[in-house]
C-alpha cells in the first residue's frame, strides 16, 4: 500500500469512527463545508477557511465512505506508484480544495434562495484521481459493477464527467455535490497540464513528461 493512499484510507476510517461515537453533528458543525449565508440567520454554522480541506474527511454514511475509499484505493495506488508520494499528496490536496471552492460557490448561490446545507466527502479528490488515472492510463480497462462490462479508462472518465454535468444542471440527483465532483476533475486536469508545461504559465521544473 503506497503511504499517501494508505494514510488517507486510515484517516477517513478513523474520522468516520469518531462520527459514529462522539457525534456526527459536532464534527459536521465544525468541519463540514458550509456556504456563505446571511449572518442574521441563527443556528446555522458559518463558513471557515479550514472547511475547504476538512470536509473531505467527513462522510454521510457507510456507503458514501465505502464508495470513495474503494475508488481511492483502486485508482490511487497505481497513480502513487508512478508519480511518487509527494506529488500524489500535492495533487489530492489541490483537487480537494479546488472542488471545495467550486462547491462553496454553488452552495452559496443555493443559500441565497434559502437552501442551506453542508458538504462532506472525499469525492472531489477522488474524481481528481479518476481524471488523472484516465489521462495516465487511457487504454487500461476497468470493469464496471453495474453493468459488469469492461471499458477503457478514457471512455469511463469522459462518460462519468458528462453524466455529472448533466446531473448537476438538471438536478436529477438531489443531495449529491455534482459540481464538486466536476470541480475536482477540472482542477485536476489543469494541474496536470500545468505540471506538464502545457499552460501559458510554465512551471520551473515540470513534473511530468509523458
Amino acid at each position: 500500500m503506497p503511504p499517501v493512499i494508505g494514510f488517507l484510507l486510515i484517516v477517513n476510517l478513523l474520522i468516520f469512527g469518531l462520527q459514529m461515537t462522539i457525534g456526527h453533528e459536532l464534527l459536521l458543525t465544525l468541519f463540514a463545508l458550509w456556504p456563505l449565508h446571511d449572518q442574521a440567520l441563527t443556528g446555522i454554522p458559518d463558513f471557515q477557511f479550514w472547511q475547504l480541506f476538512t470536509y473531505a474527511f467527513l462522510h454521510g454514511g457507510l456507503l458514501h465512505l465505502f464508495v470513495n475509499l474503494f475508488a481511492m484505493w483502486m485508482l490511487g495506488t497505481q497513480l502513487e506508484r508512478v508519480w511518487g508520494s509527494r506529488t500524489m499528496a500535492q495533487y489530492f490536496a489541490i483537487c480537494v480544495i479546488g472542488a471545495g471552492l467550486v462547491q462553496l460557490f454553488v452552495a452559496t448561490q443555493a443559500a441565497g434562495e434559502g437552501n442551506i446545507y453542508p458538504t462532506v466527502g472525499a469525492s472531489g479528490g477522488v474524481f481528481g484521481i479518476l481524471l488523472a488515472f484516465g489521462m495516465m492510463f487511457p487504454n487500461q480497462r476497468l470493469i464496471l459493477l453495474i453493468p459488469p462490462i469492461p471499458i477503457k479508462a478514457k471512455y469511463f472518465v469522459i462518460g462519468y464527467g458528462a453524466f455529472e454535468l448533466f446531473a448537476g444542471i438538471s438536478g436529477t440527483q438531489a443531495n449529491i455535490a455534482h459540481f464538486a465532483h466536476l470541480g475536482g476533475m477540472v482542477i485536476g486536469f489543469f494541474t496536470i497540464q500545468y505540471w506538464r508545461g502545457k499552460l501559458p504559465i510554465k512551471p520551473k521544473y515540470p513534473k511530468f513528461y509523458w
